[in-house]
């Protein structure tokens, strides 16, 4: 991009940001000259990516700030008149705003708040901090058409985020995004009131404990066995980190109503949008949870429970005979609630007709080998836990089938239908519940997820991802994708690569028979899949949300029998052939520039 280009597009910005200290930033930069860090954050214009918007904070058109979260809501909100015209002309559209513990969440969520209310839509907006479920249930509970969360979940600390949800609370997906971006790329104007003049006038009305009593209600009546947990509670120790985010208040609050003894992380406890004590606050990586483990370690806890800050992740670790703490991954825990859930439906009789367990194209298909178990159907479905609601909801409107439990690996559970989005808090109160009936039959959590590897084989999952930041990252990872696509791959781990998924293309085939191809019935997204012999299989996906490329590796060896010898040996397979692919993805990965 031209330097002319650049600083006209500075100058704009200039012009147009109300928010002082992001508008100094950007007028520093071009009173220095530095082009770099300018284009940087001026060639390209955030997005809405799997989510909505997400990006480093700052000024600039490439930056999360309060211009560009204003035109997103002008635009939001001029697709929400149109697609409602008999609520906009009768005005009783509303909205609802969440935000969690990151920086800038008090000016991102008021000119959230103020845009709706200048256009006639009343605003709900949260007193304080709130989990990303929580704006979910509260869009459902208020009949709200619309709402936003601002958070950017377990992302470090320079970013932040806007998610955009519809009136089934769940985030907008097709046609909807599409629909919102043309607006939010033809706002010339943003509408915009003073906040204290709306709220004086209802056109902003301030929420909480109205809706926080009736989501931690929701969360206990979805409970199975309220009778042992009466019973059984006192025997069992938590250990829980919000990783400075907002989960203390509904997770503390839910699980000591309950009458467990929950022991918050007291360094980790209050929301702190620069997450001191972490490097990044993602459960799904061990060193977030290393200073909860330390404390389950001193206090003997029977489980360690993490939430991501806005709580829609929920990550775990259990001690096992040694004393050890083990970090159960999403998809192992996935499979341990989706076993636990349905048994305990089945059990109760509250099963439904033709349930339905969906996941996403990149979980693991051990949780498979369970649902099959119960007779629950499996239904695949893109990465993003938007569309585990879309289907839920499709599922829904149709009423032939009937959501049964929903999962995704990283670290994303929905064990209710109040809410449509994974929720970190319920799964938190699902997971002390399965623990301590298992704990009833004399196992452990861990003991019992060997026994599930016993019966349907050893599932081993490996991550491995690489960022391309900067300008240059796009191309980096459109021709990765594009050589994967066009030299494609006959073999990983010493393995043959039977079957190829090309989500983009939306089709796949048989590598024995490639002229025939299936037909995928998802909208098209940038993944490829590589199916192993053996049943490995091998996915590829840039992020939608940040400068990555990640790829997974879902593995699954046989146990020859019900014994430990049995799963150490296929253990001891499963990791060796994860190694060998690893190291021939990163030397791919390498060599790409």
């Amino acid at each position: 991009m031209e330097e002319k280009e650049i600083l006209a597009r500075a100058q704009q910005y200039i012009a147009e940001e109300k928010d002082e200290a992001f508008r100094k930033e950007v007028e520093e930069l071009v009173a220095k000259k530095d082009m770099a860090e300018l284009e940087d954050r001026f060639y390209q214009s955030l997005e809405f990516g799997t989510g909505g918007l997400r990006g480093v904070m700052g000024g600039g058109t490439n930056r999360m700030n309060t211009l560009n979260i204003s035109k997103a809501t002008q635009g939001l909100a001029n697709y929400l008149i149109k697609a409602f015209p008999a609520e906009a002309k009768a005005g009783t559209l509303s909205a609802c705003i969440a935000y969690d513990s990151r920086h800038n969440h008090d000016k991102f969520s008021d000119i959230t708040a103020r845009v709706f209310a200048a256009n006639g839509i009343k605003a709900y907006l949260f007193t304080g901090l709130r989990p990303t479920p929580e704006l979910s249930f509260a869009i459902r509970t208020l009949g709200a058409k619309t709402g936003v969360v601002v958070t950017a979940s377990h992302n470090p600390p320079q970013y932040n985020g806007y998610k955009a949800y519809w009136d089934d609370g769940a985030q907008v997906v097709e046609p909807h995004d599409v629909g919102i971006i043309e607006e939010v790329n033809k706002v010339k104007e943003v509408k915009l009131i003073d906040r204290e003049e709306a709220i004086k006038s209802g056109k902003i009305v301030l929420i909480d404990k109205e809706i926080d009593d009736k989501f931690q209600a929701m969360i206990k009546a979805n409970l199975y066995r309220p009778e042992l947990i009466k019973e059984k509670a006192s025997t069992v120790k938590v250990v829980y980190t919000p990783l400075h985010g907002t989960g203390a208040m509904h997770v503390e609050k839910v699980l000591g109503d309950l009458g467990l003894n929950v022991i918050t992380v007291p360094e980790q406890r209050e929301g702190d949008g620069n997450f001191p004590t972490v490097e990044k606050p993602n459960p799904e990586e061990a060193p977030a949870l290393k200073m909860a483990v330390a404390l389950a370690e001193k206090e003997k806890a029977d489980v360690v429970m993490a939430t991501d800050p806005d709580a829609d992740r929920f990550g775990t670790a259990f001690p096992d005979k040694d004393g050890n703490y083990v970090l159960v991954t999403g998809n192992q825990m996935g499979a341990l609630l989706a076993d636990y859930v349905l048994l305990s439906k089945k059990e109760f009789g509250k099963m439904p007709q033709n349930p339905v367990l969906i996941r996403s194209i990149v979980t693991s298909p051990f949780v498979d080998a369970v649902a099959k178990d119960y007779g629950v159907k499996v239904k695949e479905c893109l990465t993003g836990f938007k569309w585990i609601a879309f289907d839920e909801g499709q599922m829904e409107k149709a009423g032939n089938e009937h959501y049964a439990f929903g999962l995704e690996e990283s670290y994303g559970y929905l064990v209710e239908t109040e809410v449509r989005d994974k929720d970190g808090v319920s799964a938190a109160a699902m997971c002390a519940e399965m623990t301590l009936y298992w704990a009833s039959k004399g196992k452990s959590l861990l003991e019992h997820l060997n026994d599930l590897y016993k019966k349907h084989g050893y599932f081993q999952d490996v991550a491995i991802s690489k960022y391309f930041p900067g300008v240059s990252g796009p191309g980096i990872m459109k021709g990765i994708m594009s050589k994967l696509r066009t030299e494609g791959l006959k073999t990983l781990g010493g393995k043959k690569v039977l079957c190829i998924r090309d989500v983009l293309q939306q089709v796949q085939f048989d590598l024995a028979n490639p002229d025939k191809k299936e037909k995928l019935p998802w909208p098209k997204s940038n993944v490829l899949q590589f199916f192993l012999e053996g049943g490995t299989i091998v996915s590829a996906r840039p992020s939608g949300t940040e400068p990555k490329i990640k790829f997974y590796v879902n593995s699954v060896v046989p146990v020859a029998s019900a014994t430990d010898e049995a799963l150490a040996t296929a253990r001891k397979e499963a990791d060796e052939l994860c190694q060998k692919i690893s190291t021939e993805i990163k030397a791919v990965l390498d060599a790409a520039k």
